[in-house]
Parts: structure tokens; C-alpha cells; sequence
């Protein structure tokens, strides 16, 4: 650190202040010139969301994610972008001869589509207009999603497309895996999302860690959330101890924090999850996503692929 800029201070009464102030560089790096600056605790984040994105599939008819998406945004002042991607088949080349190719009146038919399901957005989405942004390409959709999520805080998806793997359409799951935001899937037929009750599925894992920071915006606005391990009967201590922690540092954020641990059952551990937030009437569960391989939860099964199956509530997952 050079001695010139911070230099040495002992107080000597207001004159000394003032020496002291005007010697110091300002936040945007003006020199010798006063500035009075926010307390450091006013300086952190506010637990908000700036923009908000929603993949839309180009032959989609229903509002679904759409709507769950444009309540987050409302809620939080944000902007909507909505993406969406259309991929094209390489030329089928046989013996060196083109049997097969895209012209270019597919590639306006294409255009035509994604201009169609633009126009469509801006129709059913109720947010001012200078909040809305659609973004389109003729390319793979998973790709152009994760490429485009640089200018999101929160990914929205349709659960449905979570079993697509073609790369034709959106493998949002594998999306999860490259996005570094968090991903809010919607299953068919939820149209939107309160939040005031929320269930947290904790598991002491990086991925757990990230998804509950990720999910503060929400959780700081929760009338309740509840937090839950499930463990070996020989873990109980120990877990009580990871959700205690783990409920006071929600309410160091100011969320109202409820924690239980329960020992694994013949009931598989996301059925448990999906009783819970039942039961708490929550419609919404935030947990880890993939903490083991994708390819291992599904040959073998696990608490991701498991909720993404069969949760009937939205789900924020980070990895």
C-alpha cells in the first residue's frame, strides 16, 4: 500500500480530520476532493433481482413459465428477457454429394416463427415495454441459453423440456450444469409463484451452499421457510447442527427460519421433500442440483432427477 496515498494518521482534533479527508482517494478515483459515503453495512446487496430470463419454446402456446417468470420480475422491479432458439440440420452429405440441406426459405420460415413468437411474448407479458427484451437465434437452444444467461440473475424454464436431450430442444437439466445462475423450473400447468412459504432441501454440499445463497431474494421475502436435512441415523447430531447453522444464517438475512432432520426412510428422500412443502403449503423448493453426476442419478436415481420427475411445485436449483 503507498504510504502517499494512506498515509500514517494520528488524530490531532478537526484539522487533522480534515487533512485526512482530503488526502483520501474517493470510490471512483478523484483525489483530494470530500466525499460522504454510506456506512459499510448500507453498502451490501439488497437481496434483489435485476433481470430475469425465460426460455420460451418456439411452438409454445401456453403462458405457464412465462407468467411464473413476468410475477418474479414484477415483484422485484426486474426486467423479462425472453429467449428463444430454433436449430437447424447440418447438409446430409452421401459420397460427397449434398442430399440434404437448409434453404434459405426455411431459414425464413424459421425467422418468421421466432418473429411470430415475439410478438406473441410482448402480447401476454404485462410488464411496461422498456422492461421487456426478447433475444432469438437459429442455433441450439441449450447452447444460446447458456450463452445468454450472462445478462440474467434467474433462469426460468418449462419443466417439460427438462426431459428433452435432443439438441434440437432445450436440455434445461444440462443447461443447469454450465449456467452459473440459478435455474427456476416451472412444471406444466403452474402459471405463478408466491414464495411465502418456502421448503429448503439441505445437504452439506457446495451445491446446497450456492442454492440457498442464490435463493435470498426469495427467502428474505418468505413469510416461513423450513429448512430440512435427511441423513443416516448415525448423522442426527451432526445434521441438527448443519440446519442450525444453516437457520442462523437465514436469520442474519432476516428470513423466519424453521429447521427438522429426518432419518432416511423407505420413502425416497424427494417424495419426503414434496410431502413437506405440502404439508407447510409451500410452492416453492430451493435445494442443490446434481450434486452427484447427472449420468449416476440416472442410472442409479437421486434427489435432482427425482424432484424434477415428480414435484408438482416450482423448483431453484443451483449447481
Amino acid at each position: 500500500m503507498r504510504s502517499d496515498i494512506f498515509p500514517p494518521f494520528v488524530p490531532t482534533g478537526l484539522i487533522g480530520i480534515k487533512e485526512r479527508l482530503d488526502r483520501l482517494i474517493c470510490v471512483n478515483g478523484t483525489i483530494g476532493k470530500r466525499e460522504i459515503r454510506r456506512p459499510f453495512e448500507q453498502w451490501s446487496n439488497d437481496m434483489s433481482l435485476a433481470s430475469v430470463m425465460v426460455y420460451v419454446d418456439s411452438g409454445q402456446q401456453d403462458e405457464g413459465q412465462i407468467a411464473v417468470a413476468e410475477t418474479v420480475a414484477n415483484g422485484f422491479g426486474a426486467a423479462l428477457l425472453g429467449v428463444s432458439a430454433v436449430a437447424i440440420d447440418p447438409p446430409f452429405v452421401a459420397e460427397g454429394v449434398i442430399i440434404e440441406q437448409t434453404t434459405e426459405e426455411d431459414l425464413e420460415r424459421i425467422r418468421a416463427t421466432l418473429s411470430d413468437k415475439e410478438a406473441w411474448f410482448r402480447r401476454i407479458v404485462r410488464l411496461p415495454s422498456e422492461k421487456v427484451e426478447w433475444r432469438w437465434t437459429i442455433g441450439f437452444p441449450t447452447e444460446f441459453l447458456v450463452e445468454q444467461s450472462r445478462a440474467a440473475d434467474l433462469v426460468v424454464v418449462r419443466r417439460s423440456q427438462l426431459k428433452a436431450s435432443h439438441s434440437h430442444h432445450l436440455d434445461a437439466a444440462g443447461a443447469m450444469l454450465r449456467l452459473g445462475r440459478p435455474l427456476l423450473s416451472v412444471p406444466d400447468g403452474v402459471t405463478r409463484l408466491s414464495g411465502d412459504r418456502i421448503v429448503v432441501g439441505w445437504k452439506d454440499a457446495r451445491e446446497a451452499r450456492l442454492a440457498v445463497r442464490d435463493a435470498l431474494p426469495f427467502l428474505t421475502r418468505a413469510s416461513q421457510v423450513t429448512i430440512a436435512e435427511i441423513c443416516t441415523s448415525s448423522e442426527q447430531d451432526a445434521a441438527r447442527d448443519r440446519v442450525r447453522d444453516v437457520s442462523r444464517y437465514l436469520q442474519r438475512h432476516g428470513v423466519s427460519c424453521q429447521h427438522e432432520v429426518r432419518v432416511h426412510t423407505a420413502e425416497p428422500d424427494a417424495g419426503y421433500l414434496v410431502r413437506l412443502a405440502a404439508d407447510v403449503g409451500a410452492d416453492l423448493i430451493v435445494t442443490g442440483g446434481y450434486g452427484h453426476s447427472r449420468l449416476g442419478e440416472w442410472v442409479f436415481g437421486g434427489m435432482t432427477q427425482s424432484l424434477l420427475q415428480h414435484a408438482p411445485v416450482c423448483l431453484l436449483m443451483s449447481h
